[in-house]
């Protein structure tokens, strides 16, 4: 980790102008996926020139959804950007997240992000945007953040980032990422650091839909009230699957791939389109929802670099080793850790049972079946009635398939 040694001030104060507004930026989407960077910069008033997506699937959705943009394919043939103020990337997380290999930035997807920087070495532009999930910070003892730290400095990059939860802008879904904002010029700590409401109360579960993660049980639960859990693009058990709600009636089933889409942002159906999406069926479309960049918080992105807040820096102090913080920032070789929340707003946020729009569909006796087997197994302590409630839905499952 790249730390502030004592004889240095407790407060580094970035040496360059401050951020400044910045409409109408121009920007190409790196690792572009289905467009969740880029639609939330579209609504903030930017304007992409370029899209880089290897899926298929993925590029059908670009370019159904954004026709009028350049769309190419591999990063590994982009030979340089266009002239844009921003370069943005979602750079695949599969060797990063809990979710994936844990094998680390070096990872053969992970990895990628080396393209971005290669691309920099020849562009200037004004701002890059990174995200990717927060288990980065702690996988390999911070390997991966202080990979990323390093190649910012020796590229000259004052780097800030921060880990949010996208309930804070009003998604009934507990999804934390990692947002990293860099310039060569600018002082990117007045875009995330300037909002911050703390961590709010947990819900009374009482009467409210709860999530969980049907596809774990031994481990973990994902359980989230209130929420959805994270939305993911595979599972531990090597699909790609929604997660369970415990609706207050008693249901327990999955949304509607229409509602994942909306709970990270997008509108419904933004991945029905013509070609190999639809052809490979739903679980496609939940892989593609799932590994999306969730819409508001890159549209909060984009509008706090049109009209950058204030950023006290008396609550930064040096990092002197041990784990990343979930709020940071640094230029060279030092770096600072930031006191703040994954909150950045207020922004209301409807109940989950009232924000789905479809039906349920009730979790199946095979995959009930399984879940209460590895809870069978677990040690984890589980919410008052909620496995009963599994079991009740398991046997009127059963009821109907012998009806």
């Amino acid at each position: 980790m790249t730390t502030a040694t004592a004889a240095q001030p407790a407060i580094l104060r970035i040496r360059h102008a401050p951020a400044r507004p910045s409409p109408g930026l121009r920007v190409a989407g790196l690792f572009a996926g289905i467009g969740g960077i880029e639609l939330g910069l579209h609504r903030a008033g930017h304007q992409s020139v370029l899209l880089c997506e290897i899926e298929p699937g993925a590029q059908a959705v670009l370019r159904t959804r954004f026709p009028d943009i350049e769309l190419t394919g591999d990063v590994c043939d982009l030979a340089s950007l266009p002239d844009v103020d921003l370069v943005s990337a979602g750079f695949p997380c599969q060797d990063l997240s809990q979710a994936g290999r844990t094998v680390g930035i070096a990872g053969s997807q992970s990895g990628l992000v080396g393209h971005v920087f290669r691309l920099l070495k020849k562009a200037n532009p004004r701002w890059l945007l990174l995200e990717n999930v927060p288990f980065m910070l702690q996988l390999d003892r911070g390997r991966a953040m202080r990979h990323l730290t390093s190649q910012l400095g020796d590229l000259g990059f004052h780097w800030a980032y921060r880990v949010v939860d996208a309930r804070s802008f009003g998604m009934p879904q507990r999804r934390q990422r990692v947002i990293l904002l860099a310039s060569r010029e600018e002082d990117p700590r007045p875009v995330l650091f300037a909002d911050d409401i703390g961590e709010p109360p947990e819900r009374d579960p009482s009467g409210l839909a709860c999530g969980f993660y049907w596809t774990e049980g031994i481990r973990g639960l994902g359980w989230a009230v209130d929420a959805i859990p994270t939305l993911k693009g595979g599972s531990t058990i090597g699909i790609p699957s929604p997660p369970a709600v415990w609706m207050p009636d008693g249901l327990v089933g999955t949304p509607d791939v229409r509602d994942a889409e909306r709970l990270q942002g997008f509108p419904a159906d933004w991945t029905a389109v013509d070609g190999p999406t639809m052809r490979r069926g739903m679980g496609s479309r939940w892989k593609m929802a799932g590994n999306a960049v969730c819409v508001p918080v890159s549209q909060w992105v984009g509008e706090r670099l049109n009209d950058p807040g204030a950023f006290d820096d008396a609550v930064s102090h040096p990092l002197t080793g041990g784990r990343w913080p979930m709020a940071a920032w640094g230029e060279g070789n030092r770096a600072f850790a930031v006191s703040l929340s994954l909150w950045p707003l207020a922004t209301a946020r409807p109940h989950l049972a009232e924000f789905l729009c479809h039906p349920l569909r009730p979790l199946s006796i095979r995959a009930t079946h399984g879940f209460l087997a590895r809870t069978d197994r677990s040690s984890l302590r589980f919410p008052d009635g909620f496995l009963d409630a599994v079991r009740l839905h398991l046997k009127e499952m059963e009821r109907r398939s012998a009806a």
